[in-house]
Formats: structure tokens, sequence, C-alpha cells
């Protein structure tokens, strides 16, 4: 299995994604998988898309990345991830 496909459980609320070595066709998929088969107890994804290499994971996942569980996005002091706040 390729790194970053399977979603890291850190606690029972938050989840940790690892896309950044993924394409951004790739990325958005496996981002709105993971969100469509995530449990209600879930509240927070970590997404991991980096920055150094480029930003178009970034931009994807700050502006073009649309789901029903997605309540707002926070965009902390690290460039290379963003924070998904989940219903």
């Amino acid at each position: 299995m390729t790194p970053g496909w399977a979603p890291q459980f850190s606690s029972a609320q938050k989840v940790e994604v690892d896309i950044h070595h993924m394409t951004c066709e790739q990325a958005k998929a496996h981002l709105e998988r993971v969100l469509s088969r995530l449990d209600g107890s879930v509240r927070e994804v970590t997404v991991i898309h980096g920055y150094t290499g480029g930003t178009v994971l970034q931009e994807m996942v700050r502006n073009r990345l649309k789901h029903p569980r997605i309540r707002s996005k926070v965009v902390g002091l690290n460039q290379g991830v963003t924070l998904l706040i989940l219903r």
C-alpha cells in the first residue's frame, strides 16, 4: 500500500491524512473517500499536503475541496498542513 493512503488515527476524534506525494486528482479523490467513510465521532482531520514542492495540493485542499462533512478549514503556522473541522 502506498504511504499516505490510509488515514492515521491519533485519537477517537482526530485523524491525520498525508497526501503530499499524491497527484492533485489522487489527493482530492482520497480525501473525499476518507471524509465519506469517517465515523461521526471524528471532528478534526489534519491534512498534510506540504508546500515546499509547490502549492497545488495546498490550494486544492484550502480552496477547492468541498464535502458535506467540512464545517471549516483552519490554516496554522505550518504552511504544509490544513486542519479540517468537521460537522
